[in-house]
């Protein structure tokens, strides 16, 4: 996957922001919470994931607990360029949505969600 493709995926999802933080890492989020990051500079990417997809990424996949993050489940990989587009489209869709459902009815009503 290109870093153009990561970008139009999370920007195609409803309600996404993207910030530049930490540098010049690429923070995408839905209502002000973050989902998604990825780091041009090394090409990675990290994103949140769930319980299972977790355990299944980390243990026996090419993923890593992220750093900081692993307590709230996110995984980490160490570059963009070796995963297959469509596998990565899918976990940021999950992540995403596993973001917006923890969002208030109403700020997800305004958001379009």
């Amino acid at each position: 996957m290109t870093p153009q493709a990561f970008d139009a995926v999370c920007r195609a999802l409803p309600g996404v922001t993207m910030d530049v933080q930490w540098g010049d890492d690429h923070v995408y989020k839905v209502g002000g919470k973050m989902f998604a990051v990825y780091g041009p500079a090394a090409d990675t990417f990290c994103f949140k994931a769930s319980d299972i997809a977790f355990e299944v990424l980390t243990e026996t996949g090419p993923g890593k607990p992220a750093p900081y993050l692993a307590r709230a489940k996110w995984v980490w990989f160490a570059s963009l360029a070796g995963q297959e587009a469509g596998e990565v489209e899918g976990w940021l869709k999950s992540a995403h949505g596993l973001i917006a459902a923890k969002l208030t009815k109403k700020v997800r009503a305004e958001l379009g969600i």
